[in-house]
Parts: C-alpha cells; structure tokens; sequence
C-alpha cells in the first residue's frame, strides 16, 4: 500500500508550539483524506524546532468510484426544469434518466451518475496547499518580500522547504506536486542547520528519518527527551552528583534542539548562601538548564546541565564558558533581590497591600488578608488550634508577594515567605503556613498536614470561593478563569486527606458574611450564596469520588439524602455503601427495596398520594406481614442509632436483617389485596422499608450492576473517622 511523506521546513518552530502543530497536521489531513473516500491504516505526526512532519501509511492509490442518484423533476413538469436536470446530470436525453414511483407524491426523473475515483496523488496535490494556507497557528505572519503580495502565506515563521512523496513502499515514489506562496514541493530537505546543513533527497519516512538522523537531526521528540534525560543523568553521576528532574524543562527543552549534546557547567559556590529554589529558578528561567544535588550531603551542588545545539569543534568548552558567564550575572541579581529583601521585615510590607487592588469588585489585597485571617481564627477555634500563632500566620502568609525575589521569580511565592520568617526569627510553624497554605496546587501536590497550615490553606481557599459566588463571578461550562474548581478540590483533598470534621455550612457562611460586612458590592443574592457553593462541592465532590473509583450511582444515592454538609461522613457513607452492596444481603436487600419502590411508585402514581403514615397491625392478616413488620421496627431505630453514631458499616450489618422478612414478604404476600383497607395497609409498609434504607441511602438510585468489584478506601491514607478532632491530633 501506498504511502504519503510530508515534510514543512521553516526557520524555526517554538518549542510551545511543536506538539500541537503536529497534532493539527494529523489531524487536518487524515480528516480530509477520509472525507475524500482515502481510507487509511496509521499515521504518525513529529516536530523539531524547524520542521513538521507526517507520515499517512497505507493509502490506496485511488478513490473509490461512486454511484450517485441525483432526484430530478415530477415527471410531465415543466420543460425548463426538464433541461435543468439534464444539464445538470449530465444526460443527453430524457430517455436516459430512470422513472422512480411514488405513489403518494407522484413520478420522478432520476439519474444515475457514475463518478470514478481521482487518483490518490491528484487528490493530496489538492488538499495540501490548502490545509498549509490554513494551518491554525496560535501565532503567525507574513515574511519578507512575499508579504508585500495579496494572499501572502501567513505561517509561524518563514516556510522554506516543502517535502511531500507518494507511492508503494517497493517503487520511487513519486512527488505530491503543489506550490504554496512560491516554495514548491519536492523530495529535498535538510540536515543540522550547522553540522550537516547541505540538501538531501529522500524517498519515504524509513529513509526520511534514518537520512535525518545521519545529518544530525533527531526527528522524534520523545527520543530527544529520552537522550537529554539519560546522558544528563549519567553525566552527573559520573561527577558524584544527582540531577534534579524537572519535566516541563526536559520538555521545553527537547523542543529547543535537533541534535541534544549535554554538558556541565558550574558556578561559584558562594551563590548556595542564597536559597536552592532561588537558584534553581535563576538557571532555569534564564538559562534553560538543569540544577544539581550534591550525592553525599543532598543539598545543592555548584553545578548545571546544560543542552547544546551541536558538537562543537572544542568540546563545548565555548559554550560552557558563556553559560557560566550568564549565570554568574544572574545569581549576583538574584542575591542582591535576597540580601535586600532581608532588610524589611515581613509585617512592614503589610501596610502596601492597601493600595493594591486584588479584584475591582472584591477590594484591596489587605482587606482579603483581614478575611482570610478572620476565618482562619474561626476554623482554629473549630479545631482546637492556637488562636495567636493562627492570626500571625495569616497575616504573614502573603507578605513574600511584596518581595524582590518573588517579584522577580513569582514561581517561588510561599517558598520565600517560610525563609523569610525563618531568617526573622518567627516560629517555625508559623514559616511553614506561608509555604503549606497554597497547598494543593494541582492533583499530583501534597495537601497540608500541619494543622495551622491547614486553617490558613481552607481559609484562603473559602474566602476565594465566596467572594466570587458573592459577585456572581462562577464557573460555566469550561471556562473558569479564576480557578475555583481547583480551589473546592484543594478544599476537599485538605477535609478528606486530614479526616477533618467541619461543617462546611458554617464556614461558607461566615465567609460570606465577611464580604457583606466589608460592602463588598454582590452580584447575587446573599441568601443563595450558601446553597449554591453546597451543590458546587457536591458535584465536585463526585468528581473527586468517581476519579478514586466509587461508583456514580452510590453517590448519588448518598447525596440524595441531602447531607452534603459534612465531607467525611459523605465519603465514609459511600465506602460503607459500596462494601455492603458487594455481598448477598446487599444484593438481595437492594433488589427488594427497589421492588417495594417501584410498586409504590405504580401505585402512588395511579391514587395520586402518597402511602404514608404507620401500618395498621390489626390488618396484618399473615405471618410474613408480622415478621416483616417487626423486623422493620427493629431495624428502624438501630439503624439510626447507628447513623448517629457514624458507625455506616455497623447501620449495613443492621439493614441486613432486613433481607429475609423482605424475601419472604415478596414470596408470599399479594400487595394489591381485593380489601382496599388491607392493600393500602400493605403499600404503607413498603414505604416503611423505604424509610428504614433510607437511614443510610437512597437505594432507589442505586443501578443493579450484574457485575461488581470491592470498592476500594476512597482516601488511601486518611485517618479513620475521628469522634474528636483538633490541632495536635494531626
């Protein structure tokens, strides 16, 4: 089977934008092969920092021809619409066309055209030029004397060479021949733009990529990532050191070279007086390069990694040497940004956070750090927490925003407040919130363990989530500029992960109460701000729960109680749900309990009312009827002393019981008795079944899944549920 070889050679690609670029092209030109009849059986997309390229394998050599019926008019209509048709059709006569019998709308003229397929190579000489035009760059504009034309080719940076090759893989292929904005297509490309900069002719992708990386060029990002990853590594560990991994660099990185050489610079080891992320972020936003740990002692090592472009002639000591060079004027800045910041003490910066706005309708900066630290207060209180060092540790939790350093490296907020409070002699729980209380920043992040960290981490977070419910500013659809999907999941992991027992009722209302009272201009009435951020938790709370593999449908069955309040109970409901289905009495007493739903839904429906109120036990007329009514009864008030008690697997072991009367009742009492007295008493303690399940869940909403796997802990980890809880228990 054929196969299609494009290759688009340009001056230089972003590394920010190579992955996409290659993924628009698959995507772009298999959709419109397909659209083309063209089936084919893989493609494969790759991008280096100066060229695009896909390989489309398995591509028949033509189109399939194609029968089309075109519909022409009533027959004995008007002439003209008659000619029409023809011409349309392509028919010299009338008497070539088919009649098609419709009984109900009468006869019609219909032609059968006969359309055979193009030529596959006819077919991409049409196609690409167009796709190239619009390729959907995130960035892109005319070059040189071409963009003084009308219709110049607008592309992220000049195009210089075009490479697009069809046929079997056992011929020479032949050229895909199209022209775009004057560079027309061929077979040439080139190597290393210094080490093998001379054209070469290539037939397919095997050649292509193996010509490539004889020239100097490896065409695979994934490969060139692996290469930087490994030689760094052994690099440092032949000179005792440990590489300090960092994907997204690797990533940047891999997309910045076509030929990965990887040396090792270093500075002087005076610049490790300044904090390792500083320096870190220093080499790593400047320079593009790799940090290092020194193998015995752990701690920053004096030295780098780079990645060059080429081999150069000298060993790449040139290279180094300029690095060096660059660094050193860097970590001088980043040191003096780190000495002058030492002047100031923290508390001193509050006062400019007056003047800085932190939203228009939310006021300044320093009047959010007065919420956050008044709600941090009543979450210590709740918790049992130290109520002073709680109020410091809000205040001082953002004051490293107003720094030097972190003006100038904003990646490192929080990190330079706790060296900050460490260098001014704060306690050392208090440094840790400024770090701790950004905390999780993502799904791969920790969540705070310390308790004072905690408060001041659910505060910030609770106070954002207000605020903008408060102004009417939420989420919608998947646009959530502000973060607050992030910050309810922070909120949630931090409850979960720590087994916190708060009422999230509270909290919100306090919080909101906050902004009123500092007139705080609301975009939404002030009673719904509450119940609204309640359902938002609830449904992220699914999220979160569906992601650790409980089943969507025991969480709704636990949220359609209502109590969607306190996190933990929720999540232990659930766990304990999931475990009781997994056995036969579940199984059994789930399917009795949605029999006696359904008929009472049926029945409900047919009387118009609900069969409400207790059964009368005069009318129990058979043994099963009595059984079941006791057992009813019994289980009734355990299992909410059970509830109460938040023992959830104990209030399952409690429902169990219910399994045999349930059975029984099913097997040998007729619901719809002939006395209407009798089957209304009936129907009354089926709803009596309802209520006592509904103790724990809402078993109506449970699906009957034919096959079922033990849930497992939804908070790996998380301490079990706490009957008291504060500070120094965490």
């Amino acid at each position: 089977m054929p196969d299609l070889l494009l290759e688009l050679y340009s001056e230089e690609i972003p590394a920010r934008m190579q992955a996409r670029a290659a993924e628009d092209l698959r995507r772009l030109v298999c959709d419109r092969l397909v659209a083309e009849g063209l089936v084919y059986e893989g493609a494969r997309a790759l991008a280096t920092p100066r060229r695009l390229a896909l390989s489309v394998h398995g591509l028949p050599l033509c189109q399939p021809d194609l029968s089309e019926e075109r519909r022409g008019p009533r027959v004995g209509g008007p002439q003209s619409a008659i000619d029409g048709f023809l011409k349309a059709a392509g028919l010299s006569s009338i008497g070539d066309a088919k009649i098609q019998r419709d009984p109900k709308k009468g006869d019609f003229y219909v032609a059968l055209i006969e359309k055979p397929g193009r030529a596959t190579i006819e077919v991409l000489a049409e196609i690409l030029p167009v796709i190239i035009r619009t390729f959907p760059w995130p960035k892109s504009m005319r070059w040189g004397t071409r963009s003084a034309r009308s219709g110049a080719l607008n592309w992220v940076r000049p195009l210089q060479a075009i490479t697009a090759t069809f046929g079997p893989e056992t011929e020479e292929p032949d050229v895909v021949a199209f022209e775009v904005d004057g560079v027309v297509s061929g077979r040439t490309t080139f190597g290393h733009r210094f080490m093998a900069p001379a054209p070469f002719s290539v037939r397919r992708f095997e050649d292509y990529e193996a010509s490539l990386f004889r020239a100097r060029v490896v065409l695979d990002a994934d490969r060139r990532r692996d290469l930087i990853l490994n030689d760094a590594r052994q690099l440092a560990f032949a000179q005792g050191f440990d590489l300090v991994e960092d994907p997204n660099l690797l990533e940047e990185v891999a997309g910045l070279v076509e030929w990965p050489v990887v040396l090792m610079g270093a500075f002087d080891p005076e610049f490790l007086r300044i904090p390792g992320e500083v320096i870190r972020a220093t080499i790593r936003n400047n320079q593009k390069c790799f940090v290092l740990r020194d193998g015995k002692t752990g701690g920053l090592a004096n030295r780098f990694i780079m990645v060059a472009n080429i081999e150069a002639r000298d060993g790449g000591a040139t290279i180094i040497a300029g690095n060096e060079r660059v660094i050193r004027a860097r970590l001088q800045d980043a040191r003096f940004f780190y000495e002058t910041d030492l002047k100031t003490r923290l508390e001193q910066r509050l006062p400019r956070f007056e003047d800085i706005v932190f939203h228009e309708r939310l006021g300044t900066q320093a009047a959010r750090i007065r919420r956050i630290e008044a709600l941090a207060l009543q979450i210590a209180a709740l918790l049992g927490g130290d109520v002073d060092l709680v109020g410091r540790a809000a205040r001082l939790a953002k004051a490293d925003l107003l720094t030097e350093v972190v003006g100038e490296f904003p990646e490192v907020q929080g990190v330079m407040g706790r060296y900050y409070c460490l260098a001014q002699h704060e306690d050392a729980a208090v440094a840790r919130v400024c770090e701790d209380h950004y905390k999780p920043q993502g799904p791969a992040d920790s969540v705070p363990r310390d308790g004072l960290s905690i408060a001041v981490a659910l505060a910030d977070k609770i106070d954002t989530l207000a605020g903008f419910w408060v102004i009417d500013e939420r989420p919608t659809g998947s646009k959530d500029p502000y973060g607050l999907r992030r910050a309810a999941l922070g909120v949630i992991r931090i409850i979960l992960e720590n087994g916190l027992r708060l009422r999230l009722t509270e909290l919100f209302a306090g919080a909101a109460a906050a902004l009123v009272a500092q007139d705080v201009k609301a975009g939404a009435e002030v009673g719904t701000v509450v119940p609204s951020l309640l359902a938002f938790f609830a449904d992220r709370l699914k999220v979160q729960l569906r992601d650790q593999g409980a089943r969507h449908d025991l969480v709704d069955a636990v949220f359609a109680l209502g109590d969607q309040d306190d996190l933990l109970m929720i999540v232990r409901r659930v766990e304990a749900l999931g475990q009781f289905l997994d056995s036969d009495d579940g199984r059994n007493l789930l399917a009795g309990t949605k029999r006696a739903s359904n008929i009472l839904a049926i029945e409900e429906k047919k009387d118009g009312g609900r069969f409400s109120g207790a059964p009368d036990p005069a009318l129990y007329g058979l043994a099963e009827e009595k059984a079941l009514a006791g057992a009813i009864a019994g289980v009734k008030a355990e299992a909410r002393a059970s509830v109460a008690a938040e023992d959830f697997g104990e209030a399952m072991r409690v429902l169990a019981r219910l399994r045999a009367p349930v059975d029984a009742f099913f097997d040998s009492v007729r619901v719809n008795d002939s006395n209407p007295d009798v089957r209304e008493n009936r129907l009354r303690l089926l709803n009596e079944i309802r209520i006592a399940t509904r103790a724990v869940a809402d078993f109506s909403r449970i699906q009957d899944w034919p096959e079922r796997g033990r849930q497992r802990e939804l908070v790996p980890g998380a301490p079990r549920i706490r009957r008291t809880s504060g500070f120094e228990a965490l």
